[in-house]
């Protein structure tokens, strides 16, 4: 199915039910999935866990093992198995770790408690963790067609269960993916669930693939090559009225957050820095990132990034393919002018 026929089938059903078998659609046919070429000896094409990867400032690492520490001037892509080659976030249930929300239905437009557990092999819900960049959990929440993008962290009771409020802006099925790292299994893991939204669900079409995108007056370019099944170097660059952003602020005990979900299936790869950011310290302009996709196919990324003291969020579509098309931002390219997508819905 198109996605210009799913924009139609959506704003022609008038029942919840045809609604939600629409949002079912478009998540298992936007895009054809081509497989690369597996990555090699060394580098992780895929994930028992949580992708996160990351490479110092200036240059690319080899890829390193699993958990928060890597070597110094290594990538940093935690909890990959080599004899598990599903990309993460796909499964509800993995290393015997089970994602349980408390409910699958919402309402659109109304605060709500978006409430879950992480049962562990026992069957309970588990209540060590091991933090990873500041946090024990790190919950993402997005539309199955890629809108309404948000990174949050819900806090955890007594008894194991995760809760935050949280407003669904539309009618739709959406995923969350839960990124952490449990006590006794010693890697990250990331697991996946869809939830239920009410209402007529409209699809948002995906921003054309650019190299820069805008929001609130800061102006964020796209550099890289990004390559199926190797890692490929992006450097993302803030600036705000023409002016590079030199003051970054730390966030989460980095300079930016990349989250990349692959369209059609929102396989997810969790990507940060290598490099520490610490309190008191500034970064910027560039923030560069080692990240490997599994596969050829398009690309959701969404940068989160803070300065004044204030987490922004900038979005941008990336086709990926097995021989590598360089992304060039518009400062390298004398006398072309590219307009700037302001966000997706």
């Amino acid at each position: 199915m198109t996605r210009a026929v799913a924009i139609r089938l959506g704003a022609f059903a008038g029942a919840v039910a045809l609604a939600f078998a629409g949002a079912f659609a478009i998540g298992s046919a936007v895009d054809p999935i081509a497989a690369a070429n597996p990555a090699p000896s060394g580098e992780h094409a895929d994930g028992d866990a949580g992708g996160m990867s990351g490479m110092p400032e200036g240059k690319t690492g080899e890829t390193g093992e699993t958990g928060e520490g890597h070597e110094a001037g290594g990538a940093h892509e935690s909890g990959h198995s080599a004899s598990d080659t599903q990309p993460p976030g796909l499964a509800v249930s993995q290393s015997g770790y089970t994602l349980a929300p408390k409910s699958t239905f919402f309402q659109p437009g109304k605060p709500q408690q978006l409430a879950f557990t992480i049962q562990g092999p026992d069957g309970k819900p588990v209540t060590q963790y091991t933090a990873t960049h500041e946090k024990d959990l790190h919950l993402i929440v997005v539309r199955r067609d890629l809108s309404g993008f948000h990174h949050v962290h819900p806090t955890r009771a007594a008894d194991g269960t995760w809760s935050i409020p949280f407003t669904f802006t539309a009618g739709g099925q959406w995923r969350i993916f839960t990124d952490f790292q449990p006590t006794a299994l010693g890697k990250t893991i990331t697991l996946g669930a869809d939830v239920n939204v009410s209402g007529l669900y409209i699809p948002v079409p995906l921003n054309e693939p650019a190299s820069v995108y805008s929001v609130d007056g800061y102006a964020i370019t796209l550099a890289g090559t990004p390559v199926a099944g190797k890692e490929s170097e992006l450097t993302f660059s803030v600036s705000k009225a023409g002016k590079p952003v030199t003051d970054l602020q730390p966030y989460l005990g980095a300079f930016g957050h990349l989250v990349s979900l692959r369209g059609g299936d929102l396989a997810y790869l969790h990507t940060h820095p290598s490099k520490e950011a610490k309190a008191g310290m500034t970064g910027g302009p560039g923030i560069i990132f080692g990240t490997t996709f599994p596969t050829a196919g398009t690309y959701s990324l969404f940068l989160d990034f803070q300065h004044a003291g204030k987490v922004r969020t900038a979005e941008f579509t990336v086709n990926v393919g097995t021989d590598g098309t360089a992304i060039v931002p518009p400062s390298e390219l004398p006398g072309a002018a590219e307009e700037s997508p302001h966000g997706h819905g």
